[in-house]
């Protein structure tokens, strides 16, 4: 019942509101007319006085008078003798405000809003969040605002701030957390991707000493060993890249989600892509553009670096051209827009991203996975989904 009232005393203002210069516009008009009525007449009056004073002569003020007589017989044409009504030409607007337009808002609340639904304020909401991320995230703030010293709330904390891209508060989390519960893989390569993410991608000096600290926990760690020859690439460090990226296709198994981007690297950094003739994973087509076949291995082998780069570009726009026939692959747009950042060809990266949004929106898990990858990339965002 109060939600109602408050609709109806709402209603009732905006009706104010939207009435008020209809209603005073006649009175406005008439105050205009009577102010220049009341000009004329003093004129005229000033004019006798004019006259009587020897300012002027009897021709010109019969002249004057005659004028200023016209004008005010202009103003006053037209002026009712009785009292003012209402002009007619805004009942229609009236009636509009007061009936149509409450009305029309009714039925739109109606049909398209939740009258059904209670009101939930935040408490409520913080009580049972659901899967609303906002609400989850505000629930978990909330309690290590009141208990900072929690390490498992800041253990929970950074990966979802990782996951929706708010770095500085990943990195803040994931600090704590270590600071709190002792390093793990996990928090140690959790943080070395905030600070990639900082840092537009690159690993910079104090994430790799993050990662070798991961390393040391778990030396077979994937995802420490591919960012530590990650940083030997950026820095011109080809051959030491190429080697480190090799053990790592080594040790991955067969079916490893990775791989294919292991094999992008060796080739990048003048090696032979390996895995060749393993076991694809399950679903995954062996000879799907941009995992290299048996063929492709034994072609590089015997080629220059030039060529060899060639070769990966047209396994990257083989790949680009089924995606483009078929675009509901996500991981074809995963491994496509890593090629394109991979050959440093951005333009190609950007747009890719685009078109990977276009099939898999950001409101998604997998949208917003894409956009994460971008981020970690250094890849732009701006207009990709549009």
């Amino acid at each position: 019942m109060l939600f109602w009232i408050l609709v109806a005393v709402l209603t009732a203002v905006v009706a104010a509101i939207l009435l008020y210069p209809l209603l005073r516009g006649a009175k406005a008009a008439e105050n205009i007319r009577a102010g220049e009525r009341a000009v004329y007449r003093d004129q005229l009056r000033e004019l006798d006085r004019d006259l009587n004073g020897g300012l002027i002569t009897p021709e010109e003020a019969d002249y004057a008078r005659a004028e200023i007589g016209r004008r005010l017989i202009a103003a006053s044409a037209g002026e009712p003798e009785e009292a003012p009504k209402p002009a007619r030409h805004h009942r229609f607007t009236e009636a509009f405000v007061l009936l149509v337009l409450p009305l029309l808002g009714l039925c739109l609340y109606l049909t398209t809003g939740r009258p059904d639904l209670p009101s939930q304020p935040l408490e409520a909401r913080l009580e049972n969040p659901g899967n609303d991320m906002a609400v989850l995230i505000v629930k978990a703030e909330r309690h290590l605002a009141e208990k900072p010293d929690d390490g498992k709330g800041w253990d929970v904390l950074a990966p979802i701030y990782l996951r929706t891209m708010r770095v500085n508060d990943a990195q803040l989390a994931y600090r704590n957390a270590i600071r709190l519960l002792g390093p793990s893989p996990a928090r140690l390569d959790g943080l070395a991707e905030t600070l990639m993410a900082v840092s537009d991608g690159v690993v910079t000096e104090e994430t790799r000493q993050v990662l070798e600290q991961s390393l040391t926990l778990e030396p077979d760690n994937p995802r420490a060993r591919f960012y530590v020859a990650l940083s030997m690439e950026q820095a011109g460090r080809r051959d030491e890249a190429r080697q480190a990226f090799e053990a790592l296709a080594k040790q991955s198994p067969a079916d490893a989600p990775w791989l294919p981007l292991v094999n992008e690297h060796i080739a990048m950094n003048g090696g032979a892509p390996a895995g060749a003739g393993q076991a694809a994973a399950p679903g995954v087509d062996q000879a799907a553009p941009g995992i290299p076949t048996q063929e492709d291995v034994a072609a590089a082998q015997s080629m220059n670096a030039g060529d060899r780069q060639q070769m990966i570009r047209g396994m990257v726009e083989s790949l680009d051209a089924k995606l483009s026939a078929d675009p509901n692959n996500f991981e074809g747009w995963v491994r496509l827009v890593r090629s394109y950042a991979v050959l440093n060809d951005k333009d190609r990266a950007a747009a890719a991203l685009k078109r990977g949004l276009a099939a898999f929106p950001p409101p998604g898990e997998q949208g917003s996975q894409l956009l994460a990858l971008a981020k970690e990339l250094g890849i732009a965002t701006e207009g990709a989904t549009q």
